[in-house]
């Protein structure tokens, strides 16, 4: 990070790709060396992402931290093939360069020592959860995570991450090919043993998200949200991002910078 007019700026550095691999249906995982941007990395913060060969900025893409390796100085991103941006990552191949601004944004904020935690993510907005789970298991807190997704071909990729970390996942699949067939919400309240968690952090589509939250607030369960919008800038200046966080709020906020991580009581009406 750097400071410029009395304001933290974040750093702007040349990453390596070291991997490019897809991973499910139209989900792609890649690897960059970048050890600035992994060194100051936080579950729950994103990095602006744009392939070396242009300097279209529309095609700087906002993208969570889906793993980081502070020890080998990578983040690893995932994203799922959308429109013309995602279509030129997809393209992006080993050893080529790319440009990232980051780390971004606030990010998650860990429980108190010895507290469990519940992951609740949907689609690829899982993806900003895995870090978090690494973290969270490093610190000793008891993981469980609850994952969303459409079909096998896309829950596989998330259930294989978790995994590798030792962490106990439920997966939900819209047509029932693996887990159990439904939304994870559904998943949620057909387990009783996730009632008793200390902390639930969720991210994907705001219906799933708002459910999660309900869910919580029955139970008295403390939780954030990580909220998905297009974030243009990254820095809070272009106002792309600002909405509020419950429709009868007066102020908005900018979430690629007061979140995109915001505490459930601050969302969706009770």
């Amino acid at each position: 990070m750097i400071r410029l007019g009395g304001k933290i700026m974040p750093a702007v550095e040349k990453g390596l790709v070291a991997a490019h691999q897809k991973v499910g249906h139209h989900l792609y995982e890649i690897e960059i060396i970048a050890p600035q941007v992994a060194r100051e990395a936080q579950p729950g913060q994103f990095v602006h992402l744009r392939p070396g060969q242009t300097h279209d900025p529309l095609l700087r893409r906002p993208l969570s931290l889906y793993d980081v390796d502070k020890k080998l100085g990578s983040i690893t991103l995932l994203y799922k093939v959308v429109g013309r941006g995602t279509e030129l990552l997809k393209k992006i191949g080993s050893r080529e360069h790319v440009d990232i601004m980051g780390p971004l944004g606030k990010g998650f904020t860990l429980p108190a020592a010895g507290k469990s935690a519940l992951l609740v993510g949907g689609g690829v907005g899982i993806a900003p959860l895995v870090y978090l789970a690494r973290v969270l298991q490093e610190k000793g807190h008891p993981v469980e995570a609850a994952c969303g997704a459409a079909s096998r071909s896309e829950a596989a990729a998330f259930e294989r991450k978790f995994n590798e970390l030792g962490i106990q996942t439920r997966p939900a699949t819209m047509d029932g090919s693996l887990g159990y067939k439904g939304t994870v919400v559904g998943l949620l309240q057909e387990q009783p043993q996730f009632a008793g968690v200390d902390m639930i952090y969720t991210c994907g589509p705001e219906m799933m998200m708002e459910a999660v939250t309900v869910f919580a607030r029955r139970h008295s369960i403390r939780g954030e949200v990580s909220l998905e919008e297009a974030m243009a800038c990254g820095v809070g200046a272009c106002l792309g991002c600002a909405r509020k966080l419950k429709p009868e709020d007066d102020d908005y906020v900018k979430v690629c910078k007061d979140g995109p991580v915001f505490d459930m009581d601050l969302l969706f009406q009770h």
